[in-house]
C-alpha cells in the first residue's frame, strides 16, 4: 500500500449518491472502499459480517483519504471507513469527534503500519548478533550488491516514493557508504519486491527498505532491524524526510496509524453493528498471509475477504457473538 505517497485530492461531494437511509435497526449502510488491498479486504468482510450476522443492507462505495474523510465529515456519507489511516488529518479528525459529527472505532490494524530496514530471517537466524541497522552494516559480505558483490547492498524505496528522501537521508547519517555499501536504486515496487524474491530464491543476504502490512512479506519471512533510537518526529520533519536535507541524523521510521471511523449518525442507530466495528482487530502477520494468498491466486479483495473469514475464524469469531458468528459461518 502507497500509504506515504497517496495523492490528496479534495472531493467533498464524491460520495453524496452513497446516502444511508436511518431504516429501522441496522438499516442501510455504506462503506468506502479504500484503494489499497489491505484496506478493500477490511471493507469486504466488514459487509459480510454486516450483513449475514446484523442485518444491514451494504452498499461499498470506492474511497481514498482525503475525499471519504471530508465527504465522512461535511456530508455525512459514507458511514463507515474501515482502514482510515488518521496520521494525514489527526487535528481535523478530533475535531470532527469533539463535534460529534464522526466517531473513531477500532484501530483495525493492532500493530500499525511498520517501515523500516529489513533483512530476511533466515540470515538473522544464522547471524544472532545482528539485531540492528548498524550491525548489519558492520557485514557487508552478507549482503551483496548485486552488480558488485565486493560491495553491501542496501536496497532503497521506489523512485518518486516519499520513503524513498527518507531513505536516502538515513543512509547518509549512518555513513554506510564508509561501511562499504552502495545505495540501490529499485526503480519501481515492482523492482524492490524482485529483488527480494531474487534473495529467497538464491538463499542471499538482502538488506533494504521495506515495510508491512504487505503481500510479500506474507511470502517471505524478513526481520526488521531496529535502529537504536526512537522515532523523533521533529528531526524527521526538520531533515529525515527533507530531500538533500545537509545533516541528516539517525532516526526510526514512524508508526502509521490506522482506524475505523463511522459518522455519528451511523454509529447511534446502528446498535449491536456499531459494536462489532469497536472490537475488531487483526495483526500484520494475518493482513500479510491474507494479502499473499489474494497476489498469488490473482483474487478480488471479496474473494480475499472470504479466505478470511474461512481461515480464521478462531480471530474473527471473537469480534461478534456466537449467535452472530454462527449466521455469518452458514453463509460461507
Amino acid at each position: 500500500m502507497r500509504f506515504l505517497c497517496t495523492s490528496i485530492v479534495l472531493a467533498a461531494g464524491l460520495f453524496a449518491t452513497a446516502g444511508t437511509a436511518a431504516a429501522e435497526g441496522c438499516g442501510n449502510v455504506s462503506i468506502a472502499e479504500m484503494k489499497w488491498a489491505s484496506a478493500g479486504i477490511a471493507a469486504n468482510f466488514d459487509k459480510i459480517i454486516l450483513e449475514a450476522g446484523y442485518g444491514c443492507t451494504v452498499t461499498i462505495v470506492p474511497g481514498d483519504t482525503m475525499p471519504t474523510f471530508v465527504s465522512m465529515d461535511q456530508q455525512g456519507t459514507p458511514d463507515i471507513a474501515s482502514e482510515f489511516w488518521v496520521n494525514a488529518v489527526r487535528t481535523e479528525l478530533d475535531n470532527a469527534i469533539k463535534a460529534n459529527r464522526l466517531v473513531q472505532a477500532a484501530e483495525i490494524l493492532s500493530e500499525g503500519a511498520v517501515e523500516g530496514w529489513w533483512i530476511p530471517k533466515f540470515i538473522a537466524d544464522a547471524n544472532p548478533d545482528i539485531r540492528s541497522v548498524q550491525d548489519a552494516l558492520k557485514r557487508p559480505d552478507l549482503f551483496p550488491a548485486p552488480d558488485n558483490p565486493q560491495q553491501g547492498g542496501i536496497y532503497n524505496c521506489p523512485t518518486g516514493w516519499n520513503c524513498q528522501i527518507s531513505t536516502a537521508n538515513l543512509f547518509r547519517a549512518l555513513a554506510a557508504d564508509k561501511d562499504g555499501f552502495t545505495l540501490i536504486d529499485t526503480g519501481s515496487p515492482q523492482g524492490l519486491d524482485d529483488s527480494i524474491a531474487a534473495a529467497f530464491q538464491k538463499k542471499v543476504g538482502w538488506l533494504g527498505y521495506y515495510w508491512a502490512p504487505t503481500a510479500i512479506l506474507g511470502k517471505y519471512d524478513m526481520t526488521r532491524l531496529s535502529f537504536g533510537v526512537s522515532h523523533d518526529k521533529a528531526e524527521w520533519d526538520r531533515c529525515t524526510a527533507v530531500p538533500g536535507c545537509a545533516r541528516p541524523q539517525v532516526n526510526s521510521y514512524p508508526l502509521s496509524r490506522a482506524f475505523t471511523i463511522t459518522t455519528k449518525a451511523f454509529a447511534d442507530r446502528a446498535g449491536p453493528a456499531a459494536d462489532y466495528l469497536k472490537k475488531r482487530s487483526w495483526d500484520n502477520s494475518t493482513i500479510n498471509d491474507v494479502l499473499a494468498w489474494q497476489d498469488e491466486h490473482h483474487e478480488s479483495t471479496r474473494e480475499a475477504a472470504l479466505y478470511f473469514l474461512r481461515n480464521y475464524s478462531d480471530l474473527w469469531t471473537q469480534w461478534v457473538p456466537a449467535d452472530v458468528a454462527a449466521k455469518v459461518k452458514g453463509t460461507l
